[in-house]
């Protein structure tokens, strides 16, 4: 059985970048905390309560130490209640979504009406919101969309992990809906690059397995892409979760992973994929 990996699996620069930061402030000691999970990866934060870095919703418990601003953002008054509190403040924001946050704010100021394409529950999107001084409304789908007012102008942003596909399908709505539209594309590249990558992978391949997080957005997403293509597509967080059955009469599967899986997660399950080949030969 021949193994495929993605080439783009796992880390993008964001979560790297979150991550380094997050293990660097807990090397130094004392009373460390991030503002929710680090990154969508129960692995990694669980690595990092182990170091003494506490994962908490909000600050209102915290009088000292250092507070870590997770990947994803957060709210704007959660930033400013760290402030006030004279917290040592390492804040760990992906850029592709400190960019979004800053053109909601600038979008808001300028008068627009702000549209975000993405998943209202999720923290990341959570956060842009709260940036927006004026009406904000959060659509998922063609069909929100459609439920909209008419607006004037319309500024509209998007999750970073949300499909280019989707962001179109709003704009054309919103297109109808106002007279002045300002769109920007805060899609972030690595996004797009990994679902276009899992689709071509699962389209030569008999299996697909995606690795990350069950509450990773972007790890979600890549396995319906696959799953779209090919129905025996599996996501899973962990190589314990892998079941030999899905690799009968299995001559290729492919692998890939999401923007917050780790590279030893992503080691374990190739090597527990390897250990099932093994046993399937004996």
């Amino acid at each position: 059985m021949e193994i495929i990996l993605a080439k783009q699996a796992g880390f993008c620069f964001g979560v790297k970048r979150a991550t380094h930061l997050a293990f660097e402030a807990a090397e130094r000691g004392g009373e460390t905390y991030t503002l929710g999970p680090i990154i969508h990866s129960p692995q990694v934060v669980q690595r990092l309560e182990e170091m003494g870095v506490k994962a908490l919703p909000n600050v209102d418990d915290i009088e000292s130490g250092t507070i870590i601003i997770r990947s994803h953002g957060v709210a704007a008054h959660e930033l400013d209640d760290a402030m006030t509190r004279n917290l040592e403040i390492v804040d760990a924001t992906c850029p592709f979504v400190k960019k979004a946050q800053d053109h909601v704010a600038g979008l808001s100021k300028a008068g627009y009406d702000v549209v975000v394409v993405g998943d209202l529950d999720h923290p990341e999107v959570q956060g842009i919101v709260s940036y927006a001084t004026g009406r904000v409304f959060v659509v998922s789908c063609e069909e929100e969309a459609q439920k909209l007012p008419r607006m004037s102008k319309i500024g509209v942003v998007a999750q970073t992990t949300q499909s280019f596909e989707t962001l179109k399908e709003v704009v054309d709505v919103c297109l109808e809906k106002g007279s002045e539209i300002r769109i920007y594309n805060t899609i972030c590249d690595a996004t797009a690059v990994r679902q276009e990558e899992a689709k071509a992978l699962a389209g030569k391949v008999d299996c697909m397995l995606v690795i990350g997080g069950f509450n990773s957005a972007n790890t979600k997403r890549l396995a319906e892409v696959c799953a779209e293509l090919l129905p025996r597509t599996h996501h899973i967080e962990t190589a314990s979760q892998v079941d030999p059955a899905w690799f009968d009469g299995v001559k290729k599967v492919g692998v890939t992973a999401g923007a917050s899986t780790p590279k030893w997660l992503i080691d374990e399950v190739l090597e527990r994929i390897t250990e099932v080949e093994r046993d399937k030969k004996r």
